[in-house]
């Protein structure tokens, strides 16, 4: 079955711009794929439509069976719940530290400390920051603060784990380090892994499958291992 459906999308925003026509793709559950193109090429208006950051003009798109497009916006959460999303930016909260920042997604639902505590723990001894947890986001290194952020997506342990140019911000021998962890992740735990990059040589070296997105348009979509970048994407 699948897990990820785009069904016939379309998105067209206000100010004219076509960002994707007629788009479809699937995606199985524990697949791990690559979202290329150059840019403005529409690979972040598709990302927003997996998380429902926006909705298509026109199309459909499932998560787990879910029409999301249906969802209203109060009810946004519960599909977040599902999902966890590692940007480019971080995005962390600067007052809190290390423990806190991973804990804040719990914390906003209510879960009791006595169940956060050990969850957090958890998740930071998966990418490799447990001696960290009283760190604040200043004295971290950038790949540290990724490595965080990581464990914050994975904190609910999500069946999808959406990764917007994660690698974007660090030099190749960290953004090698991050992509052991996300990669981990997959064969591990059997996470769903859909990521965003320019950087072909993690592409070319990870092998895995590759989708390519150009001018809105679906240009190609190759097997794990069948797809070789031979100039920047």
């Amino acid at each position: 079955m699948e897990l990820i459906e785009v069904k016939n999308c379309y998105k067209i925003y206000k100010n004219g711009v076509t960002a994707l026509a007629d788009f479809n793709i699937s995606i199985k559950k524990g697949d791990f794929v690559f979202i290329i193109g150059h840019t403005a090429s529409g690979k972040s208006s598709l990302m927003k439509l997996l998380y429902r950051e926006e909705k298509p003009t026109k199309g459909k798109v499932y998560i787990g069976g879910i029409d999301v497009t249906k969802l209203r916006n109060r009810k946004v959460y519960k599909l977040r719940r599902k999902i966890g999303i590692v940007f480019q930016d971080f995005k962390l909260l600067n007052k809190l530290n290390v423990f806190e920042n991973v804990a804040f997604p719990l914390e906003s639902m209510g879960i009791k400390k006595t169940e956060i505590k050990p969850k957090v723990l958890k998740a930071l001894e998966m990418v490799g920051l447990k001696e960290k947890i009283h760190s604040f986001p200043n004295q971290l290194s950038g790949g540290e603060q990724q490595r965080v952020c990581i464990a914050r997506a994975m904190i609910n342990n999500p069946k999808v784990l959406i990764c917007d140019e994660p690698t974007g911000n660090l030099d190749p021998e960290t953004s090698k380090e991050i992509m052991k962890v996300i990669d981990n992740i997959n064969k591990e735990m059997g996470t769903t892994i859909i990521m965003a990059t320019h950087d072909k040589d993690i592409v070319n070296r990870m092998k895995k499958r590759v989708i390519v997105i150009e001018h809105g348009v679906l240009a190609g979509d190759y097997l794990k291992g069948k797809y070789k970048a031979n100039e920047s994407i």
